[in-house]
């Protein structure tokens, strides 16, 4: 929800803000009248306005994201964004070969960061665990087109 109510000596209203395709929309529903403030059903009214005009824009932002899910999910070069193959120090000073996942998670509504190791599991079974991990946090099914896409996209590992 994106609906705030603001109270201060510029505004006195209700504040709709969201970001739909990279522009902010941001507008502003006053709970003022003639300098009066509304209460009761005025002031629900106003509430019910910004709370309509939120989801006009919560069903854009959701449509938007639905149909630029596959151009998000790959880098320009190709790779997938947010699964990075790095050389992690170990505390003994042994460098680790992992596929790190670093993803904004639909499931858990907060940044999720795990990784698996190339020794402990082999190249090929590492980066499965890796697109299955980003795929469950994306929300991305298996069965289908975009999780293929994601599995052939492995980088070289060297």
């Amino acid at each position: 929800m994106s609906v705030k109510l603001l109270d201060n000596k510029a505004f006195y209203g209700f504040r709709v803000r969201r970001t739909v395709a990279g522009k902010l929309y941001q507008e502003y529903f006053s709970l003022k009248n003639g300098g009066a403030r509304l209460e009761g059903k005025l002031k629900n009214e106003v509430e019910k306005q910004a709370n309509e005009r939120d989801a006009i824009l919560e069903a854009e932002q959701r449509r938007y994201l639905d149909e630029t899910k596959e151009d998000r999910c790959f880098k320009s070069d190709g790779t997938v964004r947010g699964i990075s193959y790095l050389l992690k120090t170990e505390k003994s000073g042994n460098l680790t070969p992992i596929f790190q996942v670093g993803v904004a998670s639909k499931l858990e509504q907060k940044t999720v960061c795990t990784s698996f190791s190339l020794n402990a599991h082999g190249s090929d079974d590492a980066w499965h665990k890796a697109v299955e991990a980003y795929s469950k946090h994306k929300s991305i099914r298996k069965n289908s087109k975009l999780y293929q896409r994601l599995l052939k996209a492995m980088p070289q590992v060297g």
